[in-house]
């Protein structure tokens, strides 16, 4: 599997699977996911409200991975999964991880080729965006996928980029 390192916007990538770095309610928040369910449309939402209404009546356990449509978006899908809020007293790595790991494992059952991640709990959740690309890295480049061939991760800024070129060594 390619990775391909990208700054932009992720509503904009033209792929097969987008992931959402979402809150556990699946309902729309800040950041990637409200951009994701703004440019998405009310599909995206009303896919959401069904997964609550059935499967996740208390929400998408954090590190797991369900995929709805993906609306109004340049893609056919897209993978929601919740990253742990960054604490320095305890280490949540596995669970940002599994995040990862999990979108891929969704992605491949769907059939994806391509698919645009965020840098998940870089953002509101306070994740250290040099250590977040490090753990994306470390999952994107031991996975052996069945269908994914690329993996797209999707900077948002130009300093965010910056450092996740830096922690590739240049080289995805």
């Amino acid at each position: 599997m390619r990775i391909t390192l990208v700054e932009g916007d992720i509503t904009e990538q033209r792929v097969d699977a987008i992931v959402n770095a979402a809150n556990s309610s699946l309902l729309g928040g800040g950041g990637v996911d409200g951009a994701i369910h703004r440019r998405g449309g009310p599909a995206v939402l009303a896919e959401c409200r069904a997964l609550r209404a059935s499967r996740y009546g208390r929400g998408l356990p954090t590190g797991q991975a369900v995929a709805t449509t993906a609306g109004d978006l340049p893609a056919r899908w897209v993978i929601h999964t919740v990253g742990p809020v960054w604490s320095a007293a305890e280490d949540r790595s596995a669970l940002l991880r599994d995040c990862y790991a999990n979108s891929l494992r969704v992605a491949d059952d769907l059939g994806a080729t391509v698919v645009a991640f965020p840098l998940i709990s870089a953002g509101i959740y306070g994740w250290p965006v040099e250590d977040a690309v490090g753990q994306a890295l470390s999952v994107l480049r031991a996975a052996t996928p069945a269908t994914v061939t690329e993996a797209r991760l999707v900077l948002f800024g130009a300093d965010t980029f910056r450092t996740a070129e830096r922690v590739a060594g240049g080289e995805p």
